[in-house]
């Protein structure tokens, strides 16, 4: 038999074929001898399962968001560097519609730095309030943490000027707000939890890099105001900033370096 279409132009077909598209190829090319074109025949056919797959994912964190009130005010709340030395604690309070999804959407820490700011910026486009709170190191001193995290999500609720129905936080309970309800590992079943960790660690990474330029020698573009070794070894030498929590830094003029 012969074949009129080279393999690269069928090759490039596949490589950018919906899952119709694939499946009308497939029939076409099924007896195909040719290795290079059976060979993306079966990578594209991976692809498609992996598409679905990470659909199918997100769709899930929709409709677990959905249940807790179709028609209601559902509010994600995350929070980014609580362990921090340096910096604030950073809180994201997000109401999402249940359409359109935003594909891809995840626990921050499962994202990279790209993926993050492109989820962002279409987090800032379709959702429908936005609330973000830094509670700052000196505070983080007086109060302790678990206070600081209960006015840093207070004040992300409240800058969404909505009265929610339903308030989502992930990990263990805050006593944040009185409509309260905590999920373990939220983050990432969530779609609007997923949604407040995005942008509170974009917001925070963002944030850190600017006060790298301020104070340079700590690395805190890089750590973002957490433990590394380098931004450790800068405190030992040069010592702390206001933007360090002392509270969180006792004892590291001390310590050895391992």
């Amino acid at each position: 038999m012969a074949y009129t279409k080279n393999v690269r132009e069928i090759v490039e077909q596949i490589r950018v074929a919906d899952e119709d598209e694939l499946n009308s190829l497939e029939k076409e090319y099924a007896n195909d001898p040719r290795v290079g074109l059976q060979k993306a025949l079966s990578t594209a056919r991976k692809r498609i399962a992996k598409q679905k797959a990470e659909h199918e994912r997100v769709d899930k964190m929709y409709q677990i968001m959905r249940e807790y009130g179709d028609d209601k005010i559902v509010v994600g709340v995350d929070e980014v560097g609580r362990g921090s030395l340096a910096g604030p604690l950073t809180v994201g309070a997000v109401v999402l519609p249940n359409y359109p999804i935003i594909e891809g959407l995840n626990d921050s820490k499962q994202l990279s730095p790209k993926q993050r700011e492109e989820l962002a910026a279409s987090i800032e486009q379709h959702a429908r309030a936005i609330g973000i709170a830094h509670i700052q190191p000196k505070t983080i001193d007086e109060k302790g943490i678990i206070a600081s995290l209960r006015m840093a999500m207070d004040q992300a609720i409240e800058k969404l000027d909505l009265d929610p129905d339903v308030v989502l936080i992930d990990g263990n309970p805050i006593y944040a707000h009185p409509k309260e309800k905590c999920i373990v590992k939220g983050d990432a079943k969530v779609a609007c939890i997923a949604a407040a960790s995005i942008v509170a660690k974009v917001t925070r990474d963002n944030l850190m890099v600017e006060l790298d330029k301020k104070y340079p020698g700590y690395h805190l573009a890089q750590s973002k105001g957490y433990g590394s070794p380098q931004h450790i070894q800068a405190i030992r030498e040069m010592g702390l900033t206001e933007i360090h929590r002392e509270s969180y830094c006792e004892g590291l003029m001390q310590e050895t370096l391992f």
